[in-house]
């Protein structure tokens, strides 16, 4: 009888690829996955560390499981990700509980480390970096599961050392995948039925840039465009320093790639934009903003945005708003900065109190949600081409997909239609998706 486990994944993209693949590494020794703990022989978290007080919520989550624990000693509980990475061993030191905790460049040794725990109930960790050549041997090639869409990872880690990003310390320096094997593992996707595939990396821009005999971005996304068979094409995340104009013209040319990108700004004073370590100005970001529109009219951008960084005046703050009103992005993450210790910026001095912070927050959302509802509304009514994905959740006979826009539909239509792409007439606009009737 399979043992069976319970996953949770909080964070990034490139966390929920490495928690698919703990699914087929567990799968792999005998585990079945279960949607809730106390089904579980074995619980794991795929941590994130970008937020203020990651670790202290990670701590705070495990004491859920405690309890189960208690009744079943033999409950293995184990934490990855990078909260995991920056931790280390401190963690079964502070909890004595856990069983396993797991590095981000060690996923491939979780079943080792549970198997370990089974036999000998002797706890473990793994956190050790790895080096380029062993990392490049360690991209799996994933179980599709039915999937219409699919992250594939072209790149790891991060170069840039943004002041306030723990990314580098975590995740590593960045290294990309050999071309001819992404190309490859996508062919292998969309002969099993994948439509759509995001191309991922904590900075795409700058793939195969360390590697003298590697293709650049736009021409990898070139090859993938001419891969039979595939419908669409996307990509996460772009560094706006290395957006080339090679790549700008992808969106003018590639038929596949969707008129959608995620472009990060971060802020819109020069000044701050200095102290982040960004290696742009606002000029120089409004200028790809203008080619990129320039080249694809019909493209709409989203973008992180971060409040209350240290140092920020009132001034830093205005120019932030200004060049929301200037882009006018369909979507923004925006977030109050948070001192992520190990960081540059985590030795900054700050004058700004909480509640200035709470109340700049406050006004940049209300503008972007403004801007938001009028980009989205203006879709009413009109018929946009529709990716189908699966079955929606708001009701029976429901599905769902999602337009070039990255926007998710909901609509009436039948099973049949998974995997195609169909006509949508947009009869609703809500907040974060909207409502469709099949044309």
């Amino acid at each position: 009888m399979n043992k069976a486990f319970y996953l949770e994944t909080f964070g990034c993209q490139m966390n929920v690829v490495d928690s698919e693949r703990i699914v087929d590494l567990l799968e792999g020794i005998g585990y079945a996955q279960v949607d809730a703990a106390e089904k579980a022989d074995l619980v794991l978290l795929n941590t994130c560390s970008v937020r203020d007080k990651a670790e202290r919520k990670v701590y705070g989550h495990l004491g859920r499981f405690k309890p189960i624990k208690d009744q079943r000693p033999e409950l293995i509980i184990g934490v990855g990700g990078c909260v995991a990475q920056q931790e280390g061993e401190k963690m079964l030191e502070k909890i004595p509980y856990l069983d396993l905790v797991f590095g981000t460049h060690n996923v491939h040794r979780l079943p080792e480390l549970v198997q370990q725990v089974e036999a000998k109930r002797q706890r473990g960790s793994a956190t050790e970096f790895l080096d380029r050549e062993t990392r490049l041997n360690l991209f799996p090639q994933r179980s599709v599961r039915d999937n219409i869409t699919r992250f594939v990872t072209v790149m790891q880690g991060c170069d840039n050392f943004c002041s306030y990003c723990i990314v580098p310390q975590v995740r590593g320096r960045e290294v990309s995948r050999p071309s001819a094997e992404i190309v490859t593992e996508i062919e292998s996707l969309v002969a099993q039925g994948v439509r759509e595939v995001t191309l991922l990396g904590q900075n795409v821009n700058s793939y195969g840039s360390k590697d003298e005999s590697e293709i650049s971005f736009a021409q990898l996304l070139r090859r993938i465009n001419a891969i039979e068979g595939l419908e669409r094409l996307r990509f996460a995340t772009s560094h706006p320093k290395d957006m080339t104009d090679e790549l700008i013209d992808c969106f003018g040319e590639l038929e596949k790639l969707c008129k959608h990108i995620h472009l990060p700004v971060q802020s819109g004073s020069d000044r701050i934009l200095k102290l982040m370590n960004r290696g742009y100005s606002s000029a120089d970001y409004l200028r790809k903003v203008a080619r990129l529109q320039q080249v694809c009219p019909e493209i709409r951008l989203t973008t992180d945005i971060i409040v209350g960084f240290p140092g920020e005046a009132e001034a830093d703050f205005q120019a932030t708003l200004e060049l929301v009103k200037q882009v006018r992005y369909a979507d923004a993450f925006t977030f109050l900065y948070s001192p992520r210790s190990g960081t540059a910026a985590a030795e900054l001095s700050d004058d700004q109190s909480s509640m200035q912070k709470q109340q700049r927050f406050e006004r940049l959302l209300a503008l972007q949600n403004r801007i938001g509802e009028e980009t989205w509304q203006a879709d009413l009514h009109k018929v946009l081409p529709v990716l189908v994905e699966g079955e929606s959740k708001q009701g029976e006979g429901q599905m769902f997909g999602r337009t070039t826009w990255n926007r998710i539909i909901n609509f009436t239509a039948g099973t049949d239609l998974i995997g195609t792409i169909v006509p949508v007439k947009i009869i609703k606009v809500f907040r974060n998706s909207n409502l469709g009737e099949r044309v």
